[in-house]
């Protein structure tokens, strides 16, 4: 039987949240996948998602699309350790990574043993370990797996992005090759890393700062970051000054997501104890910049530091959320949720609905499934339902499948 949770009586939330300065998996910003030489925003096709309050049984402003009223959430995977990630290849195999490895790849369906990969050299530590993976839009031609991953294989431990080559139906790597290397770990705290292709087809990967008060505004280090690079790791040619990062003056970049309808697109962020933050993928200084001895009482944005900071297009005030993973969810199946990012958050345990508008601003927002602990990942699976990783520890750890049910 399914869980089913009503959304008529969903809590319509301002800005609120819940988090702390150490909490694993803090939220992330969002922008646009549009042209980055400009900063601007992509993509003003029209409203996507409803501007109102789904499962109100009013006007969601989406053209009479059904509201939805119910979620159907059901167990997908089970007894997984701390799943981070999830994605599918062409032919409808699933790929899950656990934290603390491998990458379960599951060539003849969920409920068998999967192919793994666990690397040698990962390192699973704090929020470190296998994180972020994303299979290229390509992979027909090429056979490309991406995965953010935590490794010892040089001199100190970094977060690098390896990228592998696997067979079409996934059950042999052909070759890995590490993309990106020198991301910056410390005790494993606020290690990112999380990679996802835009509409422009370059890879725009999120990071953390890893709690070293430079890296966020230190132009040579790669934490602190919104990386945009190509399949070998190479900077995108318009980024700017030549850098393979797109934006600075991030602290933990957790979700990274982009909307197939409008190309808008946007990072959630992990606050310290205030604001977790969304924000526009676009390029530009966010503003952090944690000073000497890592203090985390300044400001995500310091507009009196950086007057040209970017600001967040929604932040939770305190207390923040840990925000994790972000995607959009679409179709005509959600009814009037069509076109609304989704946000796991880890440490209030729920999935947080956004209605964003074409044009980058967040129009309102609630709290769903709040009674299935640590929330992940989600993201949009090619049958059009949600998928959902959750945090639990030991075996505890599921992949959650949802299903939207519309009124009559």
């Amino acid at each position: 039987m399914g869980l089913r949770i009503c959304l008529v009586c969903a809590l319509l939330l301002g800005a609120c949240g819940e988090s702390t300065s150490n909490t694993d998996g803090s939220g992330g910003n969002a922008g646009t996948g549009g042209d980055p030489g400009s900063g601007g925003m992509a993509g003003a096709g029209g409203m996507a998602g409803a501007s109102g309050m789904a499962g109100a049984g009013g006007d969601a402003g989406t053209g009479g699309s059904k509201a939805l009223v119910d979620l159907d959430v059901v167990p997908f995977i089970s007894g997984l350790s701390k799943p981070w990630d999830i994605a599918w290849l062409p032919n409808g195999t699933v790929l899950v990574t656990e934290r603390s490895g491998p990458l379960n790849v599951y060539v003849a369906g969920v409920d068998s043993t999967p192919f793994t990969i666990t690397p040698t050299d990962l390192v699973a530590s704090g929020e470190g370990g296998m994180m972020g993976l994303e299979v290229d839009p390509d992979f027909a031609n090429n056979g490309y797996v991406y995965v953010c991953m935590a490794s010892g294989a040089g001199s100190a431990t970094d977060v690098r992005l390896v990228r592998y080559e696997l067979t079409q139906n996934g059950d042999e790597v052909i070759e890995r090759t590490d993309i990106v290397t020198g991301m910056p770990y410390s005790s494993g705290r606020h290690s990112g890393c999380r990679p996802r292709f835009g509409p422009d087809g370059y890879l725009w990967v999120g990071t953390g700062d890893a709690a070293i008060e430079t890296t966020p505004q230190d132009d040579d280090s790669l934490g602190g970051k919104v990386l945009r690079i190509d399949r070998n790791g190479d900077p995108a040619p318009d980024n700017p000054n030549g850098e393979r990062w797109f934006s600075k003056g991030h602290r933990n970049i957790q979700g990274m997501a982009f909307r197939a309808s409008d190309d808008l697109g946007v990072s959630a962020e992990h606050g310290p104890a205030v604001d977790d933050e969304v924000n526009l993928l676009v390029a530009g200084n966010f503003g952090w910049d944690p000073g000497p001895d890592y203090d985390e009482s300044v400001p995500m944005t310091d507009l009196v530091k950086f007057p040209d900071a970017i600001e967040a297009i929604w932040s939770s005030g305190s207390p923040t959320l840990a925000l994790s993973g972000a995607a959009f969810v679409e179709g005509s199946q959600w009814g009037d949720w069509d076109g609304v990012l989704a946000v796991a958050t880890l440490r209030t345990t729920h999935l947080h609905i956004f209605f964003v508008s074409a044009q980058g601003e967040v129009t309102s927002d609630l709290r769903v499934i709040e009674d299935q602990g640590r929330l992940r990942s989600p993201r949009q699976g090619p049958d059009g339902l949600l998928y959902i990783t959750n945090d639990g520890g030991g075996s505890g750890g599921v992949v959650l499948q949802v299903s939207p049910v519309l009124s009559p």
